[in-house]
């Protein structure tokens, strides 16, 4: 039961600091482009620009 007394706030925190994290990505647009993410994986594009 003591164990409890430092899990519950633990977690609060935790998913705190989840939630904040998710804020902040939606601020700065991570999830705009999801469709060029799909497209980009799939191009051939790397074939025409060889590394040197």
């Amino acid at each position: 039961m003591e164990t409890l007394l430092y899990l519950i706030p633990v977690s609060l925190f935790l998913g705190g600091v989840g939630l904040v994290a998710f804020l902040w990505s939606l601020k700065h647009r991570q999830y705009e482009d999801l469709e060029g993410d799909a497209n980009r994986i799939l191009s051939d594009d790397w074939d025409k620009h060889p590394k040197p």
